[in-house]
């Protein structure tokens, strides 16, 4: 272990790590305050000079002084190899894990850490073990890809049906919920769905407490898909009703990459099969096997939380959404464009998408997304999936501003003209 003498050397090195913030507190910073966000701006590298990037879904960049801390961390666990990581590491670990919990508003008895949400939904989808041959399990075009693959890969796995459906578009609350409800009338077989709490294809969030609560009426459970979700809005998974849920910490907390949480009511913890690499436990650590894992990331996640805290869900869920109405509000209801997220608040967060009239295949998408960076220095991405064809995704951060929303208007009502001519 450290004598005295390094371990104070390391404190002093992490302590010399600023903040990044030239924010001194917390406060609550209008969406529009171009100071305020400025400064949060300032505490990014920005992007190549010249392009606007509009393309934040995929991960989220670490603040300069999380990158530092990142630094600092590897540099630890690099010297000190496995004098630290079979060692003093145990207790900065808890620590790290505690501060996930309370930002989460649970026991820390009630997460565990993985890699990702890809392999946190991977954890609940096949190991829900309450399936029976014969059961039904539902999910939607909108849930992402490989969650939609694991829920298929059920048939084989635990021998039930599985349905899909998709959501209706142009969506609205009581469409999302009457959705839902036709499926599980349709199916009272359905004892597991699938649902996504932000929309990776087109940045809808359904009324997730309606529909755990509609679920439970029909005697299923929902595996609940936070990926997006974390950090680009706020919200309580308690106060949801949430049992189980897959989350992401290197999206919209900005840990580094290759860190995500997956959690499980303590009373539901059973529900889920110990990993085939574990020795059985009652514990939700027994239920993931990362193997060794990558520890200065996982220690990083303690200082992204501080950067995220210092700035404040709200304020980041508000200036997000700000970005988002400045160009889906200036372009809804223009002939050729159509915008599918709803401006209901309780809706959206901060990604949005649109296609132009028509265009729904991914190539014609890729090709119009090709456009926007080529001609306009616009960097954007095209999904598919929606039922009624692919579109673009238009995913703001903290770099981004008006201006940026602006050229993205221009450009994108330009495309919608030449395809009219």
């Amino acid at each position: 272990m450290m004598d005295d003498l390094s371990r104070r050397g390391f404190l002093a090195t992490v302590a010399a790590v600023p903040t990044g913030l030239a924010l001194a507190a917390q406060v609550q910073a209008a969406p529009d305050d171009s100071q305020y966000w400025e400064r949060v701006a300032d505490l990014f590298d920005a992007p190549p000079p010249g392009i606007i990037q509009l393309e934040n879904g995929h991960f989220g960049a670490m603040t300069r002084s999380v990158r530092m801390a990142y630094a600092a961390h590897i540099e630890r666990v690099n010297r000190e190899t496995t004098l630290y990581t079979r060692g003093a590491i145990g207790p900065d670990l808890r620590a790290v894990r505690v501060k996930v919990a309370t930002l989460l508003g649970v026991d820390p008895t009630e997460i565990a850490f993985t890699r990702g949400g890809t392999e946190s939904m991977q954890t609940l989808i096949l190991g829900y073990n309450r399936l029976r041959a014969g059961d039904a399990v539902l999910y939607a075009d909108l849930d992402y890809d490989s969650m939609q693959t694991a829920m298929e890969s059920l048939t084989q796995r635990r021998g039930v049906r599985v349905v899909k459906i998709a959501l209706p578009e142009p969506a609205s609350h009581d469409a999302i919920i009457a959705a839902y409800a036709e499926a599980l009338q349709a199916n009272p077989h359905v004892r597991m769905v699938l649902l996504t709490h932000l929309s990776h294809r087109t940045g809808l969030i359904p009324p997730v407490a309606e529909i755990i609560a509609l679920a439970r009426e029909h005697e299923a459970d929902v595996l609940l898909d936070c990926g997006h979700a974390l950090g680009q809005t706020d919200f309580s998974l308690r106060a949801m009703g949430v049992d189980f849920a897959g989350l992401n910490l290197h999206k919209w907390i900005g840990s580094p990459l290759g860190v995500g949480v997956v959690y499980i009511r303590r009373d539901r913890i059973g529900d889920i099969d110990v990993s085939p690499l574990e020795v059985h436990s009652d514990t939700i650590d027994a239920r993931v096997h990362t193997g060794s894992i990558n520890y200065a990331a996982l220690l990083t996640v303690s200082d992204a939380i501080d950067v995220h805290d210092r700035i404040g869900v709200a304020n980041k869920a508000g200036r997000l959404r700000f970005l988002r109405d400045r160009w889906t509000r200036a372009l809804r209801g223009t002939p050729g464009i159509e915008i599918l997220t709803p401006d209901d608040p309780a809706m959206y967060a901060g990604i949005t998408s649109f296609r132009l009239t028509g265009v729904t295949s991914m190539a014609a998408n890729a090709a119009l997304r090709k456009s926007l960076f080529d001609r306009w220095n616009i960097f954007t991405i095209e999904r598919d999936g929606p039922s009624r064809g692919a579109c673009i995704r238009v995913a703001p951060s903290f770099i981004n501003t008006p201006h940026h929303i602006d050229r993205l208007i221009a450009a994108v009502d330009a495309l919608r003209i030449e395809k009219r001519a």
